[in-house]
């Protein structure tokens, strides 16, 4: 078998990522809070399910983790049962939940004091980059964890960089959540504004979209917009989520985020229509209700 790994928590992104994982060789033993899906995975892939994370981490070298926010992160790494309790001195941690920078600091240091690595990696490319092997991941911690934790990442990554300390990897997907939640919402205001003008919309993207308008979002999304179809993709509530630690951590360190405030409202808007699991380009659903 190849190198021990184990990864911990089988949602949207982390079941393939793990997939990818146990296909490049590695020997993947999984943990997931619903066991049935874990024991799903080992049918589809091979490898092994555990019943805790500390069980998962043992005698792994690298332990990866996708899971929803900061304290469902702290209650799969710390205690008798977390991953930390797993794993040996030596071996490196991988954080691929969207989390805030502060507990990616808490743990890292946790982490150093029992001999391991830490690297924070959240990823960008929705559920279709897992799903394809093709996710952007943003990292931040030590260079030498950086360099060993690469060569896993890579097999379902299409970019990989290290952007600073622990820490720096989610501020950077803050960066990433910021800059989508301005585009959807400009382009949600292009179509609404193309139908309500009469225009045919998808030849309005089709050409537009060859110009400096281009965005993923706009080629990914215009054509499922248009229709009004959003029973897919990237959930509004996790956006929020997203957004909330975005704004947080703008108080904290003095930065203007007045797009992303009005927008993470317009969320609250969508949440309020039944939309909490809508994709985010939902927010064209939005102008629409306004306008009846």
């Amino acid at each position: 078998m190849g190198t021990k790994a184990a990864f911990i928590g089988l949602g949207v992104m982390g079941y393939p990522m793990a997939g990818f994982l146990q296909k490049a060789g590695y020997d993947v033993t999984v943990y997931n809070r619903t066991k049935a899906k874990a024991d799903q995975w080992v049918s589809d892939y091979g490898g092994t399910a555990a019943d805790t994370p500390a069980a998962a981490a043992s005698g792994a070298e690298f332990v990866m983790a996708c899971v929803g926010n900061d304290d469902d992160l702290r209650s799969v790494v710390l205690g008798d049962s977390g991953a930390f309790a797993g794993m040996d001195a030596g071996s490196v941690f991988i954080d691929h939940t969207t989390a805030s920078s502060e507990v990616a600091r808490e743990l890292a240091e946790i982490a150093r004091g029992d001999g391991i690595g830490f690297v924070d990696a959240p990823v960008s490319g929705g559920q279709a980059g897992a799903e394809n092997g093709v996710l952007t991941v943003m990292c931040g911690g030590g260079t030498a964890d950086f360099d060993r934790a690469k060569t896993p990442i890579d097999a379902y990554s299409q970019a990989c960089m290290l952007l600073g300390d622990v820490g720096a990897g989610q501020l950077t997907k803050m960066v990433n959540q910021i800059c989508i939640a301005g585009v959807v919402q400009g382009l949600s205001e292009g179509i609404h504004f193309a139908q309500k003008a009469g225009l045919d919309a998808e030849k309005v993207i089709e050409v537009i979209s060859k110009g400096a308008a281009q965005s993923w979002q706009m080629e990914n999304r215009y054509k499922t917009m248009i229709a009004d179809e959003f029973e897919f993709g990237f959930a509004v509530d996790w956006m929020r989520k997203d957004l909330g630690i975005c704004l947080s951590t703008s108080d904290q360190i003095g930065a203007s985020l007045p797009n992303t405030a009005m927008v993470d409202q317009y969320y609250s808007d969508v949440q309020n229509m039944g939309g909490n699991r809508w994709d985010t380009s939902s927010l064209v659903r939005r102008l629409r209700a306004l306008q009846k």
